[in-house]
């Protein structure tokens, strides 16, 4: 028998594009309830209802301050900035809070933190929080481990004017996934950008290119490249709701699992 009471859900970045639809879609699900709306100090939204947007009264305030924010929590999904979600990663850990972190841009030093925290606390981060994106994921892991490093890699994607990190954290984690199952290290043999008279390309390389206009949400294409064949494996963002709607699936999860620093791949069980 399932437990009637709702996972109540705090949001960190509420106002932001995926921060509206994930109180929408918290709303709107009988299984959740919204605890909190984290937003930074000079927002805009500071003080306001979280639903004002949609003119509705869920008497969450969008508030400035963790402690409130955070208080009643018992998952915490941030779609911030970097400094933000290592900030909110250190609070989740002193409240023993699991946390879904979806933001992107993180160094290797920082997803280590999240690591450590780890060890401590649910952590689990989702470049990408799209079922069907991590479902590519594994696609593209058979793929390269079928058709080997004879095949070049190119990920081309592309985003909105406002996205402030490039490549895409999804790129990235899709380069991750072919060079592991290469065996290689993806920071030994990605080429970020390309300019001028660069040369006959490296055999084994994973190249990446990047668009930003528009309101693009999110597209990726990733090209294998071989002797008189490419095969392509692209997914193509027409909503976020979908990013949402993932997310909460892992929240769920995340819910009732021991600390361990977590995938979406493990949420799907596609690991």
């Amino acid at each position: 028998m399932s437990d009637p009471t709702p996972l109540k859900i705090a949001l960190a970045g509420a106002s932001g594009r995926m921060g509206r639809m994930l109180v929408e879609q918290v709303l709107q699900a009988p299984d959740l309830q919204l605890a909190g709306a984290l937003v930074h100090a000079g927002s805009d939204s500071l003080g306001l209802d979280a639903g004002a947007f949609k003119g509705l009264r869920t008497g969450v305030p969008m508030s400035s301050d963790p402690d409130l924010a955070l208080g009643a929590a018992q998952v915490l999904i941030d779609y911030s900035r970097v400094e933000a979600s290592l900030a909110l990663l250190q609070r989740a850990v002193a409240r023993g809070l699991p946390i879904v972190i979806g933001t992107t841009g993180f160094s290797a030093e920082q997803r280590a933190q999240m690591q450590v925290a780890g060890q401590l606390i649910p952590v689990l981060w989702a470049p990408n929080t799209s079922v069907g994106v991590n479902v590519v994921m594994d696609l593209l892991r058979q793929a390269a481990l079928r058709l080997g490093a004879e095949y070049d890699v190119e990920i081309v994607e592309a985003h909105h004017r406002h996205k402030v990190d490039a490549p895409s954290g999804t790129a990235l984690q899709m380069g991750e996934v072919i060079a592991q199952a290469r065996g290689q290290a993806l920071a030994e043999v990605a080429t970020l950008s390309r300019e001028g008279h660069t040369g006959a390309r490296e055999r084994g390389r994973i190249g990446f290119a990047t668009v930003r206009g528009g309101d693009i949400v999110g597209d990726h294409t990733v090209m294998f490249c071989g002797e008189g064949e490419r095969i392509e494996i692209a997914h193509k963002s027409s909503s976020r709701l979908h990013y949402a709607q993932g997310a909460l699936l892992a929240a769920r999860w995340l819910a009732r699992q021991p600390a361990g620093f977590y995938s979406m791949a493990d949420a799907l069980g596609l690991t």
